[in-house]
């Protein structure tokens, strides 16, 4: 299965989706991050929240997403701008759900209060992958309905999942 995670930036969370996913997920299953306007750098406060959780982070860059060629099973947007935006043609046949999160970039206050919405986005994404991962469906390899997919986007770190 491959999955391409959109923001526009490409900078904070569609590259920790990306590195989460392909650090939870069965071998041979891969994730792709992308922007459409990608900053071509990733936050630093996101780099350090997937190295605090021991999460790889030496091969992650922030990139267009017109460099991807897919195909891709699933397309999931987690910015709201960019999901509206019109994807290229190569993403047109997957399915296309969005799952939208606060940018922990716009947080503003001390580094500790920063660090804590960048703390608080991995989780919400480790516990919707964790989630999608966990489902009979995908366990065969194959993709959940759109409605269920659609509502794993609705989940928050603390809820508890049925």
């Amino acid at each position: 299965m491959k999955v391409l995670f959109l923001c526009t930036g490409n900078s904070c969370r569609s590259i920790m989706a990306e590195a989460l996913f392909n650090h939870l997920a069965p071998e041979g299953w891969l994730a792709e991050s992308a922007g459409s306007q990608p900053k071509g750098r990733i936050h630093p406060w996101a780099l350090a929240v997937l190295s605090e959780k021991g999460i790889p982070v030496e091969r992650l860059s922030s990139k267009s997403w017109n460099l991807l060629s897919g195909p891709f099973d699933l397309v999931v947007t987690l910015c709201d701008s960019a999901a509206g935006e019109a994807c290229p043609l190569v993403f047109s046949k997957a399915p296309r759900v969005h799952w939208g999160l606060p940018d922990p970039d716009a947080v503003q206050g001390s580094d500790r209060v920063v660090m804590e919405a960048f703390r608080r986005t991995f989780r919400i994404l480790e516990k919707r992958i964790t989630t999608f991962l966990g489902r009979p469906e995908v366990r065969k390899g194959q993709l959940p309905s759109l409605p269920d997919l659609r509502a794993i986007g609705h989940i928050a770190s603390e809820e508890r999942v049925r």
